[in-house]
């Protein structure tokens, strides 16, 4: 099994809290970090009929059922038994007496934040990361097969190829995940809005654009596109606005949490594809900031991470709201470096005031300025 770089903040998690919640999306390796971080806590997955009846028809009878807790798995199946748990941990004088794991991250904050609030820490888990990818006895060689393959340890670990593992996941998860945190009936009409987010990855979100395209109402496809969200497909990158600038872009940006589902949603076929391909530069942008994400997400943070435009088109592909300080990076897939890439991290400068600043980009050299700004490969990440 590979360590991943999340479990010490899960065992420090487990020493402070009276439970813990690993929230993902399915496949990312909840279940096994779980049972790698405690081998002797009883295994119960919630997916199986039989546990989760029991769960259902008798919490409090499941729970006395684990007078020294349990691995609680996919606990987004039973909702209910997380009122049940508040009272058990409320007499619990233990840390880390249950690990819960949930794939769908909407359900389970609504749940905790009513149920378990002060009483569970949290951590989103995603796929591999690529200092995860360096763990294994055969890792892509070059930027395009990290891109194409992702992070989903089925696909590196047990070296499943994209072609066939991804089609039977975007099933599983379009034809049973969403019909249990939404009664959605038009499944065609969802896998177009899912085709449809690929093409637009890196863009802006325009919810009335694609509910023409879908043919679906505009609340609709932003319900949906939340429920994109809480299975952990999409991520909407928030703007960023302040007072300096009012006239800014306000609408999020939309990125896939795995670029390899990405290609195959785009019907990329191999990485030779991505050499020439149209999107190759905003699927590297999404790369960038997925790696970023996990690398936050691996220490137990919530992203603090944004993008800013204005309406001259002036942007930053990624903002770092550090406090008191904000961090520019700018995101180029070109392999060779180019005094442009510097061009919108020079404006944010004369802007803000703020000094230094990354560029991320797809080449293998690295160069620091005297400025203090930085020029750094992909093979860096994740550097903050």
């Amino acid at each position: 099994m590979i360590k991943r770089i999340a479990q010490e903040k899960v065992l420090q998690l487990a020493s402070q809290f009276k439970a813990v919640a690993i929230m993902g999306p399915r496949q990312s390796g909840k279940t096994t970090l779980s049972r790698m971080c405690f081998p002797r806590k009883p295994y119960v997955s919630l997916e199986n009929p039989a546990n989760r009846a029991f769960a259902n028809e008798d919490p409090i009878g499941f729970l006395a059922a684990y007078p020294d807790g349990a691995i609680l798995d996919e606990i987004q199946r039973v909702p209910q038994l997380l009122s049940w748990l508040q009272q058990r941990l409320d007499e619990e004088t233990r840390k880390g007496t249950f690990i819960l794991t949930g794939s769908n991250n909407l359900m389970l904050m609504e749940n905790i934040s009513q149920s378990l609030a002060g009483r569970v820490a949290y951590i989103d888990l995603l796929p591999f990361s690529i200092e995860e990818i360096a763990f294994l006895p055969q890792t892509p060689e070059s930027l395009n097969a990290h891109m194409f393959h992702g992070g989903y340890p089925s696909i590196l670990a047990d070296r499943i190829a994209p072609q066939d593992w991804f089609p039977a996941y975007v099933r599983t998860y379009v034809e049973r995940d969403m019909r249990q945190v939404k009664n959605i009936s038009n499944l065609l009409a969802f896998e177009k809005l899912l085709s449809l987010c690929a093409g637009r990855v890196g863009q802006l979100v325009n919810y009335s654009n694609l509910s023409n395209e879908v043919g679906m109402d505009y609340n609709t496809i932003k319900s949906w596109l939340g429920v994109l969200q809480a299975g952990y497909i999409i991520h909407l990158l928030p703007p960023y606005f302040n007072s300096f600038n009012k006239r800014v872009t306000k609408s999020p940006k939309l990125y896939f949490y795995d670029t390899g589902l990405l290609c195959y949603l785009l019907r990329i076929n191999s990485p030779e594809d991505l050499i020439q391909h149209p999107y190759r530069g905003e699927i590297f942008e999404n790369f960038v900031v997925k790696e970023l994400l996990k690398h936050r997400f691996n220490q137990g943070k919530q992203s603090n991470f944004y993008f800013w435009r204005d309406q001259s088109q002036r942007e930053i592909d990624v903002v770092v709201d550090e406090g008191q300080k904000l961090l520019a990076i700018e995101i180029k897939s070109g392999q060779t470096p180019q005094a442009s890439f510097w061009k919108n991290i020079k404006f944010w400068q004369e802007l803000t005031g703020q000094p230094g600043g990354i560029v991320y980009y797809g080449g293998d050299a690295n160069q620091t300025r005297s400025d203090g700004r930085v020029l750094k490969s992909w093979k860096e990440l994740p550097l903050l």
